[in-house]
């Protein structure tokens, strides 16, 4: 096979159908949209009307409430961690902040602060100061000789 031969599966592709060329193509004039309506014009979207049916959306149950000014985390895990000191991208004698956390690359943008969760093991001694962490991540910091505080007002979850 060479590469002048390829070929895409018949049926693959399929040409565009070009409306309003002309009363030969078939689709002249009103290119397939009828005559007059709201629906014939440009620039409309009658998106979720059921033709006075009561719509889907409304017609479902709602449940729950969302906060409009709930904080937003970044999410960090032990594991990942490790893996930054392993690799030498964060170094572990020094207090690791929220600040280290995105110049290492680690984290991409505070938010709101950063929240460390205990997925994957840790065996680096780490001084940690970010905004939240997991009981778990709490102990399992501790655990490997290392502490991690806590630094707003919001305790440990």
């Amino acid at each position: 096979m060479k590469l002048n031969e390829l070929r895409d599966n018949p049926g693959a592709t399929k040409r565009k159908k070009r409306v309003g060329r002309g009363p030969g193509s078939g689709m002249g004039k009103t290119a397939g949209r009828g005559i007059k309506g709201q629906k014939s014009r440009s620039g409309v979207a009658i998106a979720g009307y059921e033709g006075g049916q009561m719509p889907l959306y409304q017609r479902l149950p709602k449940r729950g409430f969302n906060k409009p000014n709930r904080k937003k985390f970044a999410v960090v895990n032990l594991g990942l961690i490790q893996k930054f000191v392993d690799a030498k991208k964060i170094d572990a004698k020094n207090p690791i902040t929220e600040d280290v956390l995105v110049d290492s690359g680690l984290v991409r943008r505070k938010l709101d602060g950063v929240r460390v969760l205990a997925k994957g093991e840790i065996s680096a001694k780490l001084n940690l100061e970010v905004t939240g962490a997991s009981k778990s991540a709490v102990e399992a910091v501790e655990k490997a000789g290392g502490s991690l505080t806590v630094t707003t007002a919001q305790a440990a979850e």
